[in-house]
């Protein structure tokens, strides 16, 4: 299995049934060019629209803010999830700016804490994994990250779409023509470049079914964890460097925080290990809340025994299809 492959420009993606593609993309960079203040202000108008539009997204999202936060107010929990659909909006903005902007311009938006945690290792030929998490400036912090160190490893999910596939790979490793990529779920891939000295990025906090997880609480509910982390941890003998990025409250760019490596880990038992991942998630997502990504079912499995805490509502205008569909009787 080659694990470095990364998707090249074929005549075919210039077939006819993908310009609709190439001009979305087209108009995507046009759009990133506009000031980084109009950017923002257009994130907005545009969470303010999906927040009443998408139905079942948002019923995700409060679903899952209504889990995690019980204690605050009902007008406090609703105002984090109309916030949250801005900055989840806003992240389609920042993504183009993360894929097309230029990397002195992107400089100047945001700020490295840390940055000496990362490259000291780099520099001495020691790999490592970074926990980073799935909030709504990844793009933004990736882009700094892949800018910053030479060896890195990213791991890469295709897409299905041939020519997205095609400008999501070259555009998230243009910052650093050394990066590699390795397949999504390639274990000995990755261990193979740890052991190099590459490092590359783990994100443990979504829920990827109960196969390879542990149920350990996060914010007191008994949420999947995969074990891969440990599990790579403990197979390439690396640390784990956990990375915080956030948007600043000022409007004023990006803080990309990288933290010390996490004490005793891996110990061994998937338990523990689980449990102090979670326990630096719910630490992370206290600090900013409505820049976490929400609208994924984040305990969608369940232990043993247990209900489902997802009723979700069917669509509204799937509903007025089915009925304008039904044939009339008699």
């Amino acid at each position: 299995m080659d694990t470095t492959r990364k998707p090249e420009f074929t005549i075919a993606l210039l077939h006819p049934r993908y310009w609709p593609n190439w001009l979305w993309f087209g108009l995507w960079w046009l759009v990133s060019q506009l000031p980084y203040r109009v950017q923002l202000k257009l994130g907005e108008w545009l969470g303010r629209g999906t927040y009443r539009l998408f139905e079942q997204r948002r019923y995700i999202a409060r679903r899952n803010i209504d889990l995690c936060f019980p204690h605050l107010a009902d007008a406090e929990r609703e105002r984090m999830v109309r916030d949250n659909f801005i900055a989840t909006a806003t992240a389609v903005f920042e993504t183009g700016m993360a894929w097309f902007w230029s990397r002195r311009r992107l400089q100047k938006l945001y700020t490295i804490e840390g940055a000496e945690r990362l490259q000291s290792r780099i520099a001495q030929g020691e790999g490592m994994l970074l926990l980073t998490l799935h909030f709504t400036t990844l793009e933004l912090m990736g882009a700094a990250v892949t800018g910053m160190v030479d060896s890195i490893a990213m791991s890469y999910r295709p897409h299905r779409n041939p020519v997205y596939d095609l400008i999501q790979s070259r555009q998230r490793s243009r910052h650093n023509k050394s990066a590699v990529v390795v397949a999504a779920g390639d274990v000995r891939g990755m261990v193979r470049y740890l052991k190099k000295g590459y490092a590359t990025s783990y994100l443990p906090d979504q829920d990827y079914g109960p196969k390879h997880s542990v149920f350990v609480p996060l914010f007191g509910i008994p949420a999947a964890t995969v074990t891969g982390m440990a599990r790579l941890a403990k197979l390439a003998r690396v640390p784990v460097i956990p990375i915080v990025n956030f948007r600043r409250a000022d409007g004023q760019g990006y803080v990309v925080r990288i933290l010390p490596p996490l004490e005793n880990f891996p110990s061994g038992d998937d338990q523990r290990d689980a449990r102090q991942i979670n326990a630096h998630v719910e630490k992370v997502i206290l600090d900013h809340p409505e820049q976490y990504l929400w609208v994924h079912r984040r305990f969608k499995s369940r232990p043993p025994g247990e209900a489902d805490l997802y009723q979700l509502p069917k669509s509204r205008s799937r509903s007025r299809r089915r009925r304008r569909r039904r044939p009339m009787a008699g």
